[in-house]
């Protein structure tokens, strides 16, 4: 026992040098605005390269009548996401945002990702004391800017779940589940 503990003693030292330090934290004077901007650009990632890797003649797919296609999904995204980032910067969306469901996989494509332009240039602009401005969100409410700063990346969440739920039902395996490079 007293062999184990000074065996255990003598490695502590080498044990603790190979141990990498702890990132440095990140400062930023808009700590609300950095984080959901960082969850905002992974799940926008995940949402494209899903998008990409969906064969065309399965954007029409649903998994039960009463689920959104595919396809739905992405038209929703793109126009859900030029309006919320609309709210957030005070600019109008580019029409190439509402795109039917019913479009070319290469024309939602493109809508997804001028949304994503769209609200990265947003999010980029928007700082943390413009949180509390009023906003008039959907269906007339008066909320803060910060509800559609949440709502941002909630959407992007639950939509991103849906569509990796799809590719699985249909053999695939979601970009978020895919092994690092």
């Amino acid at each position: 026992m007293k062999a184990l503990l000074a065996l255990l003693i003598a490695a502590t030292p080498t044990i603790l040098a190979q141990t990498p330090a702890p990132p440095p934290p990140v400062v930023t004077a808009n700590p609300v605005v950095w984080s959901a901007t960082q969850i905002y650009a992974r799940q926008s990632k995940f949402m494209v390269a899903a998008a990409e890797e969906m064969p065309a003649e399965k954007y029409s797919y649903h998994p039960t009548p009463d689920q959104w296609t595919f396809a739905k999904i992405i038209s929703h995204v793109a126009a859900s996401n030029g309006a919320i980032c609309s709210l957030l910067s005070d600019i109008p969306a580019p029409p190439i945002l509402k795109v039917a469901e019913t479009a070319s996989k290469p024309d939602l494509l493109a809508a997804l990702n001028a949304s994503f332009d769209f609200c990265g240039k947003a999010l980029d602009n928007l700082h943390d004391d413009k949180l509390g401005d009023t906003i008039t969100f959907f269906r007339g409410a008066r909320v803060p800017r910060a509800r559609a700063l949440i709502e941002l990346p909630a959407d992007l969440n639950d939509h991103y779940s849906q569509m990796a739920s799809y590719l699985r039902l249909n053999g695939m395996l979601p970009p978020s589940a895919a092994p690092k490079k």
